[in-house]
């Protein structure tokens, strides 16, 4: 079988790009304006928390090539879940097509991500 951990880097390399493409084709379409999330003015905290959030996928990049196997299969499950849930969560809030497009496929590398996660045997 392929090595597992590239499969899953690449898993969450795929999710970050999807998310970028989004910010993108928010920012061209004018459906954001500098400064606001869903029209509400963000704080400098609140812009740290979505940095946080942001920047996982690309810890979880890298930590799925260096962590031992079962931190590492505990870790891209768990994280994979949170993310797949907090996406869920927020697929109604996004009016545009392309955007509920994009959270969908990004679920859809969440799964992948669980499903290849769970099947690893070591």
């Amino acid at each position: 079988m392929e090595d597992v951990r590239i499969i899953l880097s690449a898993s969450w390399v795929a999710l970050m790009l999807a998310y970028l493409l989004g910010d993108v084709l928010r920012i061209y379409s004018g459906d954001s304006a500098a400064g606001k999330i869903g029209g509400i003015e963000i704080t400098g905290n609140q812009w740290l928390g979505v940095a946080i959030l942001m920047v996982t996928p690309i810890i979880m990049m890298f930590l799925s090539l260096t962590l031992n196997y079962p931190v590492t299969r505990w870790a891209n499950i768990i994280v994979a879940i949170v993310f797949f849930g907090f996406n869920l969560i927020g697929l109604p809030g996004y009016p545009s097509a392309y955007d509920r497009f994009l959270i969908i496929v990004g679920l859809g590398f969440n799964v992948l991500t669980v499903w290849y996660a769970w099947q690893w045997t070591g």
